[in-house]
């Protein structure tokens, strides 16, 4: 028995997809001009439309059309330490690792000082009405947006000698880092959240994602303490789901399995791993 048109119009178009006569991020034929070429009713090419849609083939754009997904090679972002230096990833380490041997844009940093909010001061153990200085990067590879970072850092990490916290530049060694050699305060432990949850329109727009909201996003809450339990640090972190994989390492695993490179290259011939964090 014969599939319905509109199955035979959706394998056509996902045949051209796969073989390459289709392009990535290339437009279909109008709906008007996929009926001509078809024979067929406006339903019967919507439905073929949606099934190619259901299975990630393509998405529609309001006002725009319909265009092939350019489908991304996951990159995996280890969360766990690593046991040689005590400090965790998921933050800067992995991202300056992996662009030594990939292009990135440069990273844009924004400095500000404001009042924290409700979760920020819960997790940062601060009064109420207290203030904090949040940096804020975006990181791309080459043109694709991979992540939003935020970090949030008590005021008196900077009254206490840590100036270059409320500059607007990139902190290269990392904040981790800095905080020791400033002030003297070692990163003792950390712990994370992980949510999944829908993307907002900012996020949505920088990640170019369908703005259906079939995308979601993860966001990892990482509160860092120092020596003496005290919580010097909030990084919010903002990945989209169809670009990222996470591994945590337990135990002894063998390290071309627990540091995973980016997609399609080998690892960097020395990359010290370091807790991130730039921000």
């Amino acid at each position: 028995m014969a599939d319905p048109m509109y199955r035979q119009i959706a394998e056509d178009l996902r045949r051209q997809i796969v073989v390459g006569e289709l392009a990535p991020r290339q437009q279909l034929r109008t709906e008007l001009e996929l009926r001509e070429k078809y024979n067929a009713s406006r339903n019967t090419v919507r439905d073929a439309i949606k099934w190619l849609i259901t299975r990630g083939l393509v998405e529609t754009r309001p006002g725009q059309g319909t265009f092939v997904v350019e489908k991304i090679t996951p990159f995996v972002t280890t969360l766990s330490g690593d046991p040689r230096t005590g400090f965790g990833g998921g933050e800067d380490n992995v991202y300056q690792g992996q662009t030594k041997i990939k292009e990135r844009d440069a990273r844009t940093t924004r400095v500000e000082i404001q009042r924290a909010d409700a979760p920020t001061i819960l997790e940062l153990q601060l009064k109420e009405g207290a203030t904090v200085v949040s940096r804020h990067q975006s990181r791309l590879f080459g043109p694709t947006p991979w992540s939003l970072q935020t970090s949030f850092y008590p005021m008196w990490l900077v009254t206490e000698g840590a100036g270059r916290l409320i500059e607007a530049t990139n902190i290269e060694e990392g904040t981790v880092a800095y905080l020791a050699e400033a002030l003297g305060i070692k990163q003792a432990g950390w712990r994370d959240t992980i949510t999944v949850r829908a993307p907002d329109e900012s996020e949505t727009a920088f990640f170019k994602l369908p703005e259906d909201g079939r995308v979601s996003v993860i966001e990892t809450r990482r509160t860092a303490f120092d020596e003496l339990g005290r919580p010097v640090r909030l990084t919010v972190s903002v990945y989209p789901s169809d670009r990222h994989q996470f591994a945590i390492n337990v135990g002894n695993v063998p390290a071309e399995v627990a540091e995973p490179t980016a997609p399609g290259h080998e690892p960097p011939a020395a990359a010290a791993p370091s807790d991130g964090a730039s921000a």
